[in-house]
């Protein structure tokens, strides 16, 4: 079953976060905390969707509202993320359908996400879709110690 994230759901998106961190090799990147997650769902900082089988979710999809000069309102979807003992069953799909909905609902100007280039089963499932792929933008970013010490 898919359906819009609650409060009580928080710890385990919290923990798909964690499994997401360690599959792309980036477990030391992990640092937020159930705290700042729950102030910030209270605060309305990010929508989620959750996959649940059996009373246990085994699936989410996280995003935010962003703002496009040229387009107006629009999502990013900062992730999806499937337990790997339930990858390969659609939960995927039905939950990247779901925010995909959630987008139109909004009538969002676009929907935008990032996909690592060495992660070629989730570029593969995006292209199932028709995703347009941008060679052209470049990410750029600054870490919270580059922030602080600016």
């Amino acid at each position: 079953m898919i359906r819009q994230a609650t409060k009580e759901d928080l710890s385990g998106i919290w923990e798909l976060i964690r499994e997401l961190a360690i599959y792309e090799n980036a477990p030391h990147e992990f640092v937020i905390t159930i705290e700042q997650l729950s102030k910030d769902f209270a605060d309305n900082q990010f929508f989620a969707f959750v996959a649940e089988k059996e009373n246990e979710i085994v699936g989410m999809a996280l995003g935010y509202n962003m703002y496009s000069t040229w387009k107006g309102l629009s999502l990013y979807l900062e992730d999806i993320v499937v337990r790997e003992a339930h990858r390969r069953s659609g939960i995927g799909s039905q939950l990247f359908e779901a925010v995909t909905r959630y987008a139109k609902e909004s009538k969002a100007g676009k929907m935008v996400w990032q996909v690592l280039d060495w992660n070629t089963l989730a570029i593969d499932f995006y292209k199932k879709y028709n995703a347009n792929f941008d060679e052209e933008w470049k990410t750029c970013r600054f870490s919270r110690e580059q922030i602080e010490g600016f």
